[in-house]
C-alpha cells in the first residue's frame, strides 16, 4: 500500500515538473519564435496579423537583404568577430595561467591576490565607468581603439574565470600527472600546456561559452569606447539600426535575427561542456 502512495506520489510530481518547464520553457522561447516568424512578413503583415504564419505576401527574405545591406552587416560581424574571439582568447590564456599558479605555489602573495580577485567581482563596472573612461580618453587618448576594449573586456572578465579555474585545478587535477611530467624533464611551462591545459577543457568550454555571449552582446562598453563607425559592434549597430529603422518593424526583426545566429551556433556547439564545466568549476571550488 505505501509503495503505492509513494508511486503515485513520484508521478504527480513528476508531472507538475514537466508542466511547470514546459511553462517556463514556453515563457522564455514565445518572444524569440515571434521575432523569427515576423522577420519572414512585411510590415503590414505584422502589424495585422503577428501570430499567423506568413501573410498575404507569404514568408519572404527580402527582409534580411535589405537589413544586411543597410546594416553592413558583414563589417560589424567581422568587428564583433575580432573583439569576441581575442578577448575570449587572452582571458582564457591569462585566466588559466594564474589560477594554476594560485593553486600550485602556496605564497602568501597568492593568497592575497586571489582574495583581492574575488572582492573585484562584487564592485559594479557602472561604479568605476566613468573615471575610466576619463582617464583613458583624456589623459592616454585610447578611446576609439579596438585594443583599448580588448583590453577592458580582458581585465573585468579576469576574476570569474580564475574563480571556476581556481576549483577546477585544485579539485579536479592530481599533482602527480605534473610531478611525473616533471620527472621525465618537462618544463613548468610545457607541463601546463601539455598536461593541465587539456584537462582544464570542460571549464574551458563554460567559459568560451559564457564569455562569447557577455562580450558578444555587450552593449555599455562598447558604445563608450568605440566612436567611429568603421569599428562599431553588433550591439551598437542594432541599436542605431533600430533608431533609423525603428518604424520598419519588419526590417528590425530580421536584423535581430542575424544578429543572434552566431551565438546560437556558437552554444549548440559547446552545450554538452556547460554543466560540466559550472558544477566542476564553481561548486568545488
Amino acid at each position: 500500500m505505501d509503495s503505492k502512495i509513494h508511486s503515485t506520489r513520484n508521478r504527480i510530481a513528476s508531472v507538475v515538473q514537466f508542466v511547470i518547464t514546459t511553462v517556463i520553457f514556453l515563457f522564455f522561447m514565445f518572444p524569440f519564435y515571434m521575432v523569427v516568424l515576423n522577420s519572414f512578413k512585411s510590415k503590414r503583415d505584422i502589424v495585422k496579423t503577428p501570430l499567423a504564419w506568413g501573410g498575404k505576401r507569404g514568408f519572404t527574405l527580402d527582409n534580411y537583404a535589405e537589413a544586411f545591406q543597410k546594416m553592413n552587416f558583414l563589417h560589424v560581424l567581422g568587428n564583433s568577430f575580432i573583439v569576441t574571439c581575442t578577448s575570449v582568447t587572452l582571458i582564457i590564456l591569462f585566466s588559466s595561467m594564474c589560477a594554476y599558479i594560485f593553486v600550485r605555489r602556496n605564497w602568501k602573495i597568492n593568497k592575497i591576490l586571489y582574495a583581492l580577485m574575488l572582492f573585484s567581482m562584487v564592485i559594479p563596472f557602472q561604479v568605476v565607468m566613468i573615471p575610466l573612461i576619463s582617464i583613458y580618453g583624456g589623459m592616454f587618448g585610447m578611446l576609439n581603439h579596438r585594443p583599448t576594449l580588448i583590453f577592458m573586456h580582458v581585465g573585468f572578465s579576469m576574476a570569474m574565470a580564475v574563480f571556476m579555474y581556481y576549483g577546477f585545478i585544485r579539485g579536479s587535477i592530481p599533482i602527480s600527472l605534473e610531478e611525473a611530467a616533471e620527472i621525465d624533464g618537462a618544463s613548468r611551462a610545457r607541463t601546463f600546456f601539455t598536461i593541465v591545459l587539456p584537462l582544464l577543457k570542460p571549464t574551458t568550454a563554460t567559459l568560451i561559452i559564457l564569455y562569447a555571449l557577455a562580450l558578444w552582446n555587450d552593449y555599455l562598453l562598447p558604445s563608450l569606447i568605440l566612436t567611429g563607425k568603421e569599428l562599431y559592434t553588433i550591439p551598437i549597430a542594432t541599436k542605431l539600426f533600430q533608431g533609423a529603422y525603428g518604424n520598419s518593424m519588419d526590417l528590425l526583426m530580421a536584423a535581430l535575427v542575424m544578429a543572434i545566429i552566431p551565438v546560437i551556433i556558437l552554444y549548440l556547439a559547446l552545450q554538452k561542456y556547460i554543466i560540466a564545466g559550472v558544477v566542476a568549476g564553481a561548486v568545488k571550488s
